[in-house]
């Protein structure tokens, strides 16, 4: 038996450390890091780039003395190169994302920004047919406001609101209820349609079509990191997956 590391009272072993890893559910996030390892292999950072990694590595684990700094690369027995790697992993990582997927964002755009647009809209929701067609002819003959029909009749959350809802991604609604509001003109009210177990009555009031700005750029950026990472782990046949604990794709 051989000691690998020591921490406080206990001893990782070569004879216990792949079962702990088991136990702890650990290899699957072994195995995606050893993934993505292999591909920024050849992603380097500047000297400055990489000085300021090392210092804001440091700085976050409140090594702010260079004694503490020498005692924590020996304690876990890091060489220099060890810990450039380390230190710059973020960072390679991040252009890592950007050499790849960097120049087909806004094409990646244009497919999601149906999904990605916001909208803002009011609806009444009601399990009685007949209810929901009478309110609705009160709401066109303009007998009552959308707002004081929403807060009486409405059976959802939204009748505190008055029935208003939003922004929200239009990605995130269901699909039939985000196709409905599509074909919407603002401040048109719909007839009452079945979803799922209510008739709604609907208006859309704003629809607000997304920018490609660059906090929108970071996320579709990482949602392409993520998809392939995803399928990285899927390659894998599923005895290897049941073995390392890798969610079975659905």
């Amino acid at each position: 038996m051989t000691t690998l590391l020591s921490l406080d009272s206990f001893t990782f072993t070569d004879t216990n450390i792949i079962p702990l890893l088991t136990s702890y559910q650990l290899i699957p996030h072994l195995l995606g890091e050893q993934i993505l390892d292999r591909e920024i292999a050849t992603i380097q950072c500047s000297p400055e780039e990489t000085a300021q990694a090392i210092i804001s590595f440091y700085q976050f684990w409140g090594l702010t003395e260079e004694t503490q700094q020498q005692a924590w690369q020996q304690r876990y027995q890091l060489s220099a190169e060890q810990l450039e790697a380390m230190a710059t992993r973020k960072l390679r990582i991040e252009k890592y994302k950007e050499s790849r997927w960097g120049t087909l964002i806004p094409s990646y755009f244009l497919k999601r920004k149906g999904f990605l647009d916001r909208v803002i809209y009011s609806w009444i929701r009601l399990a009685d047919e007949g209810v929901a067609h009478e309110l609705y002819f009160r709401l066109v003959e303009g007998e009552q406001s959308f707002d004081e029909l929403a807060r009486l009749y409405s059976e959802g959350s939204e009748a505190i609101t008055g029935g208003l809802v939003g922004p929200v991604e239009v990605g995130t609604l269901p699909e039939g209820f985000a196709y409905m509001l599509r074909g919407c003109t603002v401040g048109q009210i719909n007839l009452p349609v079945r979803l799922g177990q209510h008739w709604v009555i609907v208006r859309l009031e704003q629809w607000i079509g997304v920018e490609l700005d660059r906090s929108l750029y970071q996320r579709l950026l990482n949602e392409q990191f993520e998809l392939w990472f995803r399928s990285e782990m899927e390659k894998l046949s599923g005895e290897e997956r049941i073995w390392l604990g890798v969610p079975t794709p659905q």
